[in-house]
């Protein structure tokens, strides 16, 4: 099978730039069909950006990226009727009701959805009888969530989908992915929080600065090398390949990258009262990357 049949996402040196402010530059990277894909970053990276250039919202300054085998630009109206998507932050006519709201997404697209939204609306405790304007945040990005899935689509693109909602409505969003996925759905995951990537995510790309500094599986993503460091008698210490630097009341702890020869040379210099040397939490791993 070519890369078309197999890719949901295609994305080859994709860039955006806005003047003399940052947007993204040289990104690439490949979306397996099936997958529940992480784009993990801290906020202002360059995540929202990369989905609005792939959703044909604002126009890249340069590269190319392809969804379900069609061109961001050529194909744009074959690709928007395949896709769910949830913008991280969702606007609607205040004053029309929750009910009024999902069935005119549903009729934007010519589908019946009724009995896919009922069900939706059910498992997020959406309430359709209330207006726009009188919903919270949490619960305007369920109806959100309601429009974005009630049509199935072969491609969810959602990006920081999970604020604002509570946690037990966090967990019931993430199980209904699962519910998609296995029924053959690709789900892309925009996302700042870490556990969530870890958890629910194969695969994930992280993106820094707008540029893209790893892709990989979640397992090989979080073995860099890095240990955790205790170090009990010892102040002070500054070497090459410390991050999450702590100063403890007995000593320092720390994320420690570099040679380990290196470090045991340096902290001979002190008076190591306990020494231990653990792997780091995936938190710490990916920090890494941000840093």
């Amino acid at each position: 099978m070519n890369a078309e049949n197999t890719s949901a996402i295609t994305i080859k040196s994709l860039t955006k730039t806005y003047g003399k402010n940052r947007g993204i530059e040289d990104v690439s990277f490949e979306v397996q069909r099936g997958e529940i894909f992480g784009f993990l970053g801290p906020n202002g990276a360059g995540k929202s950006t990369t989905i609005r250039c792939l959703l044909g919202l604002i126009r890249p300054t340069g590269g190319s990226a392809e969804i379900l085998g069609c061109d961001i630009v050529k194909g744009h109206r074959d690709i928007m009727k395949r896709i769910g998507y949830m913008p991280s932050e969702t606007q609607f006519y205040p004053s029309m009701k929750v009910s009024e709201v999902i069935r005119f997404a549903a009729d934007v697209r010519g589908v019946d959805c009724r009995e896919e939204a009922a069900k939706l609306c059910e498992r997020l405790k959406v309430d359709t009888k209330k207006r726009i304007e009188e919903l919270s945040l949490g619960n305007r990005k369920k109806v959100g969530i309601v429009c974005a899935m009630q049509h199935r689509p072969e491609l969810f693109i959602f990006d920081e989908p999970t604020s604002g909602l509570d946690p037990l409505i966090q967990a019931e969003f993430f199980e209904l992915v699962r519910e998609y996925n296995a029924q053959g759905a690709t789900c892309f995951l925009s996302s700042h929080v870490l556990s969530e990537i870890r958890k629910y995510c194969g695969k994930a790309a992280i993106i820094r600065e707008g540029r893209l500094i790893a892709c990989d599986t979640i397992d090989h993503l979080a073995h860099t090398g890095a240990k955790f460091i205790r170090a009990e008698g010892v102040r002070d210490l500054r070497l090459d390949g410390m991050s999450k630097v702590v100063q403890t009341d007995g000593g320092m702890e720390f994320v420690y990258s570099g040679s380990m020869n290196d470090l045991l040379k340096a902290l001979s210099a002190h008076d190591v009262q306990d020494l231990s040397i653990e792997e780091p939490s995936l938190e710490d791993v990916f920090m890494q990357y941000y840093d």
